[in-house]
């Protein structure tokens, strides 16, 4: 038997039960091998899914192009379907993904154009925006547009959620997979819970996206939405693909705790997986350690690990790249934590209303010897205040003095947990003002980090 194309080897991947890394797990747990895929990932399955949604529709025709945004897989499993139909590709991505993604995309014939990573959804310069308008502008593109096409979800629904059903005979208790566009974990799940509505859900996202905050508290966080390293997961918008309804719970992961269990993978279990394959098992196995008392042998826990490798050579596999993100390090583990109990003192909070007056603001700051302040209404975080904007503003205009805060201030600085680590959260204190905000526990308000504060925890006793 042979396949009229390349297409028709999409699917039908392989379920492999964990053994080495799961050895403390009290129940089964089978990973689903994505890469097995023709283009080495998950998304294969919607990119032909997409097409055919689009031909059926009349919106892709002859000689047509097809514009996507896309973090690398989505684009491959494109232009790979795109080939055997004679369509255009172009794609716009973003500049944190592996050059090895960037290089696939030109293999298989498609025009690239890289977009900065920390801009808004909204900011003409995303990738989103930048994929819209190439649609707009250019005679017979069609803007596929995964995160709110809905042949996203369903081609999960059809193939990858019946799969994993057949693939355990209808014993899986749990499944668990990254949220992107939300397409895979909203359609395998959907599909799973009508063949039995026990079966536990959990998504897994990486720290600076938006959906584990929006699951748990039913708001969009501004403070959640921070830049990370882990490509290919997570997001800052909310794909219409994510359903929500079908989930149970929702872990975070760091990105040293993803980039770590990826390498863990390949050299414990032998599976050359990417990145976020590392970031959906360090929160499944973070998922299973808080309800290990929930858990016997009769349970089959299902985990989904999306892409290859060999996408990542250059980042997660690379000893120099993890050592300069501190992801190799053999300093002692340094948290959020660690750098409050190093501080001298527990001064209360110091911040701003949107209402106060720069001039008094910045009277504060000069008392209290302070950088950076957050700006808060009925103890929500609206916005933010640094010396560097106050002093640009005073520059360009002096009566700004007397102008209200709430026409001055930046976003919200980033809120981040007790157990962040070293390297995430130089990251954020680098792109996030100079500051962060520590979750507060109960009957507490915030604390504040600056970078100044990271240094007197870094600095020897």
């Amino acid at each position: 038997m042979w396949h009229e194309n390349i297409t028709g080897a999409i699917g039908k991947t392989p379920l492999v039960r964990l053994r080495r890394i799961t050895a403390d797990c009290p129940c089964t747990v089978l990973v689903k091998l994505e890469y097995f895929n023709p283009g080495g990932s998950v998304k294969d399955r919607i990119g032909v899914a997409m097409i055919e949604d689009a031909e059926k529709n009349g919106l892709l025709g002859p000689g047509g192009t097809i514009v996507e945004g896309t973090s690398g897989n989505t684009g491959a499993a494109l232009a790979m379907a795109a080939v055997t139909r004679g369509y255009r590709c172009i794609f716009t991505t973003t500049d944190k993904q592996s050059q090895e993604k960037l290089d696939v995309l030109r293999a298989l014939g498609a025009e690239v154009i890289v977009c900065p990573t920390n801009v808004t959804p909204e900011d003409t310069r995303s990738y989103y925006s930048v994929a819209q308008r190439l649609a707009e502008e250019i005679p017979g593109a069609v803007y596929l547009n995964q995160y709110d096409n809905p042949a996203n979800q369903a081609a999960h629904y059809e193939t990858t959620g019946p799969e994993i059903w057949a693939g355990t005979d209808g014993r899986i208790t749990h499944f668990a997979g990254g949220a992107g566009t939300g397409g895979t974990l909203s359609g395998v799940s959907r599909y799973l819970k009508e063949q039995n509505p026990d079966v536990q859900i959990i998504g897994l996202d990486p720290y600076g996206s938006l959906y584990h905050g929006y699951f748990h508290t039913g708001k969009v966080d501004p403070g959640d939405i921070y830049p990370y390293l882990t490509e290919g997961v997570g997001e800052d918008l909310l794909a219409a693909n994510m359903d929500f309804d079908v989930l149970d719970d929702f872990v975070q992961v760091t990105d040293r705790e993803a980039m770590r269990m990826t390498r863990r993978l390949a050299a414990e279990e032998g599976l050359f997986c990417g990145q976020s394959s590392g970031m959906a098992l360090a929160g499944a196995l973070s998922w299973m350690q808080a309800h290990a008392g929930e858990l016997s042998s009769d349970d089959v826990f299902v985990l989904l690990l999306p892409d290859s490798g060999y996408r990542y050579l250059s980042k997660t596999y690379n000893d120099n790249w993890m050592r300069n993100h501190g992801f190799l390090s053999s300093m002692p583990e340094v948290t959020v934590d660690r750098v409050l109990n190093a501080r001298n003192g527990n001064e209360e909070l110091a911040y701003a209303t949107p209402e106060d007056t720069l001039g008094s603001v910045i009277g504060v700051m000069a008392e209290r010897g302070i950088s950076q302040m957050p700006v808060m209404l009925n103890d929500e975080l609206v916005g933010s205040l640094t010396e560097s904007v106050i002093m640009d503003r005073l520059i360009k205009d002096p009566e700004t003095r007397d102008q209200p805060v709430e026409d001055i201030m930046d976003a919200p600085f980033p809120v981040v947990p007790r157990s962040l680590g070293l390297e995430d959260l130089s990251m954020y204190l680098e792109r996030g003002g100079g500051a962060v905000l520590v979750e507060a526990e109960q009957g507490e308000t915030y604390r504040i980090i600056t970078k100044s504060d990271l240094i007197g925890a870094l600095a020897p006793s």
